[in-house]
Order: structure tokens, then C-alpha cells, then sequence
């Protein structure tokens, strides 16, 4: 896989971050004063490819930002983050956005207007078809049109890409899109979610409900759990991977920078468990610094001892 072009082809949203923090969240009908509001480059699919990026992957990006001061500002911060650019299209338009409030504690809420990510369409995966065939693996998320990303998932898969799917944010997954997924990527309430209220959740997310997972049909799992860090299972194994300690100062796009890892560490040859521990380290690293992809740590920082 290594001798693709690219080692990681995100396709996926494209947004401007628009952060305040505050001390407490509103109650309906209330008004709280927050900090000033902070911008920044985000969308699932851009953070991704930037954390698989930082980390030395040879990354591109698929997806569309509007006509706006937005687009301009997020394809800049991309290219300069060193992600091919190429194959994200300019659409008449507003950008994608999102609406951002940070507790105390370093929780975020998130509200998303998609903008220009939600005409991200199939035809624009046919025709960057040789892009999807050059890379090792193809990173998906779903703040973007789910046709499209069935679409890209099978470009990818045709071609023997592998195919990373974070079910972000939940929805339901046809059979044919599930059985492409290796890893489907979720995390705690992603993962109840699409087990639904058949099944018995009681009890903190760990192998049992990885394999309920797995009884879906995707060929492999990751579970994300946040400072207790992950469970990933494929067809033969389960195993829990830890996650080191980090005092968090923001959450946002922690999720995006393990899941960037991740698809690089699976792109340049690691099997699931090697991968995700090594994803851990960096969700780690990035709660510790404010922002999405300004929080995402180099190689470097997270080098074993």
C-alpha cells in the first residue's frame, strides 16, 4: 500500500470553527456573556487530513468550500498544513461553519451549517476517481451527503484502498456501505446509536459491544472512548487499548486527530491495535492545546520514550 501516490485521501467536510468559550452553558431563554469569538479551520474532514499530515502522511483532500472569506481562509490553512488542495472546489456560496461553545471543563457543544459540504456530490467522486485510486487509504465522515460517501467508499474499495468511515455525526448506514468499512470508527454514542434499542447496552462500551458492532458488518472496529482510550476488534480479535493521561483544555476535534492518525498508521502498515494506540497518543496530545487543528501534535511530540 505504501507505494500509492498517497498514503491518505480525506474526503469530507470543510468548515470555519466559530469558538467562544464560557463558564456555563445557557439554559433555554437565557443569555450568558462568553469570550470573544475565536476562528478557525475545522470540519471533520480537514481536521483529519491535517492530523494525518502533521504527522509526515502524504495527504489530499476531497471536498467543497463556498465563494466566501471562508473558503479562502480554510484552503490556504490547508495547503499551508502541507494537504494537496487540487480536489477542493470552490462552490457559489457560503462555507460550511461551525457553531462552537467550550464549558469550564473543556467539553465542547458543536451546531454545524453545512454550507458547501452538503454539494459535495457523486459526480464529483467520479471525477476525481484518479485521486481515490491513488491512495492507500480513504479517510470518511458524514457531514457530507451519504450517497457521496458510498461512492467514494467504492471508488476505494474497487481499487483496494482501505476504507476508514467515522460515523460522524450518526446516521444509518446501508449494508452495502457498512461492509466497506474497515474500520468503522465511532464512539460511545455513535456506537449506541447504531445499535439502537436492540441490544443490551448496560454497562461502560468495551469488547461486547464492539462485537455487537462487527455483527453489522463492517470488517473491523475502533470504538473510541476518550480518556479511557479505545476498543478495536476485527473477524479474530478484540483488545482494549489505553490511552495516556491529559489534562483537558479542549476537546474539539479530538475525535478528527485520532481518527487522522489512525488512517496514516493503517496507510503506511500497521495492523488495527498498532494503529490505534498510536492514534490514542495523539488524541491525547491534541486535548491539551486549544482548537481542532491547531492542537494537533508533529511526529515528534509523540514519539514513544
Amino acid at each position: 500500500m505504501t507505494a500509492k501516490p498517497h498514503d491518505v485521501v480525506v474526503v469530507g467536510s470543510v468548515n470555519a470553527d466559530l469558538v467562544v468559550r464560557v463558564d456555563r452553558r445557557p439554559a433555554p431563554g437565557e443569555t450568558v456573556l462568553g469570550s470573544d469569538l475565536a476562528t478557525h479551520p475545522g470540519g471533520k474532514g480537514a481536521n483529519q487530513a491535517v492530523a494525518a499530515a502533521r504527522l509526515g502522511g502524504r495527504v489530499a483532500m476531497l471536498g467543497r468550500v463556498g465563494d466566501d472569506t471562508h473558503g479562502e481562509f480554510l484552503r490556504g490553512t490547508l495547503r499551508r498544513e502541507g494537504v494537496e488542495v487540487e480536489s477542493v472546489i470552490s462552490t457559489p456560496g457560503p462555507s460550511g461553519v461551525a457553531l462552537i461553545t467550550i464549558g469550564p471543563d473543556g467539553d465542547n457543544t458543536i451546531i454545524v451549517s453545512p454550507g458547501a459540504n452538503r454539494w459535495l456530490s457523486e459526480a464529483d467522486i467520479a471525477g476525481a476517481r484518479p485521486l481515490l485510486t491513488a491512495a492507500a487509504v480513504v479517510s470518511l465522515q458524514l457531514e457530507i451527503p451519504i450517497p457521496t460517501v458510498l461512492a467514494a467508499a467504492r471508488v476505494a474499495a474497487e481499487a483496494g484502498a482501505r476504507v476508514v468511515l467515522n460515523l460522524s455525526p450518526p446516521d444509518r448506514l446501508t449494508d452495502e456501505l457498512l461492509a466497506l468499512c474497515d474500520p468503522l470508527v465511532v464512539n460511545e454514542h455513535e456506537a449506541a446509536f447504531l445499535l439502537g434499542s436492540s441490544q443490551d447496552l448496560s454497562g461502560k462500551p468495551g469488547p461486547r459491544w464492539a462485537r455487537a458492532l462487527l455483527a453489522l458488518g463492517p470488517r473491523s472496529v475502533v470504538i473510541t472512548l476518550g480518556a479511557d482510550g479505545a476498543v478495536v476488534a476485527d473477524g479474530t480479535d478484540v483488545e482494549v487499548v489505553p490511552s495516556p493521561k491529559a489534562e483537558p483544555v479542549d476537546t474539539t476535534g479530538a475525535g478528527d486527530a485520532f481518527t487522522g492518525a489512525l488512517s496514516w498508521r493503517l496507510a503506511v502498515g500497521d495492523d488495527l491495535a498498532t494503529a490505534a494506540r498510536f492514534a490514542a497518543r495523539v488524541g491525547a496530545a491534541a486535548v491539551r492545546r486549544e482548537g481542532a487543528q491547531g492542537s494537533y501534535p508533529t511526529l515528534e511530540e509523540v514519539a514513544e520514550p
